[in-house]
């Protein structure tokens, strides 16, 4: 199984993208920066879409890619829980401010497909399981355990908040993707609408070694540009304090499992 983090930022400035990551060229978590991050070919090479959430940052290329694809021969399968299809067809492709490639290139045919994904419930797709695990944010949001006919797995939160020690019980993974929104300052904040510091980051990771006595390797990612240099020095104190790996997720970094 190879990742690749095409987009790994909470907001966007030059280099540095949204939310997306790539599994072996065809599996996407998210869709921030899609089309802005793969060529024309590594877009037709995508068969399915796993969304966490509704929000903007995490669903913006679904349009562009859904622009690009149209052209394409096969359609794109889209998985997300029903609420969030819900706010992606009435306000993403909404077919006014463009086209809504859930009905283009027709109805019967259309090349984004979307379909609902179950919490809890595994799904085979495009040769992977996948299981989908909510987890804490400010609207209905789930976390991806995916995991590859060989054994290997990875689990991406998506955007979440302290108190994860429910979703630990349901996953296993190798490789741990987990966000980190903003410095331990603005904690009291950012526990309100639903995300990570690096001081509550070290919280969930010593419950989920005190769940499955084991960490994996991590990657920390949705880091603000703006406050990049402090949340990276707050990790690597996360990182020393837990004896753990954790990486700095980047734009354009490959894993390979």
């Amino acid at each position: 199984m190879e990742l690749q983090i095409l987009g790994a930022h909470a907001s966007e400035a030059k280099g540095l993208r949204l939310a997306c990551f790539l599994i072996d060229g065809i599996l996407a978590i998210d869709a921030g920066s899609l089309t802005s991050s793969l060529s024309l070919s590594e877009q037709q090479k995508v068969k399915a879409i796993l969304v966490t959430h509704h929000h903007f940052d995490h669903t913006r290329d679904l349009v562009t890619f859904g622009a690009n694809g149209s052209m394409f021969s096969d359609p794109v399968d889209i998985y997300a829980l029903s609420q969030s299809l819900e706010i992606i067809k009435s306000c993403l492709l909404d077919g006014r401010m463009y086209v809504d490639f859930s009905k283009s290139p027709s109805k019967e045919n259309p090349f984004l497909r979307l379909k609902t994904i179950q919490a809890f419930a595994k799904e085979a797709v495009e040769g992977y399981e996948v299981l989908a695990v909510p987890v804490n944010h400010a609207v209905p949001a789930v976390g991806y355990q995916v995991t590859s006919k060989d054994g290997k797995s990875l689990f991406y939160t998506g955007d979440t908040g302290p108190g994860l020690s429910g979703c630990w019980q349901y996953i296993s993974p190798q490789l741990l993707l987990i966000e980190v929104s903003g410095p331990n300052r603005f904690g009291d904040f950012l526990k309100s609408v639903g995300h990570l510091s690096a001081q509550s980051l070290k919280d969930e990771l010593i419950q989920f070694r005190q769940i499955k006595e084991y960490l994996p390797r991590l990657v920390a990612v949705h880091i603000p540009p703006q406050y990049q240099v402090e949340v990276e020095r707050e990790v690597r104190d996360v990182e020393r304090d837990l004896g753990a790996n954790i990486d700095i997720g980047y734009e354009g970094m490959k894993i390979i499992l």
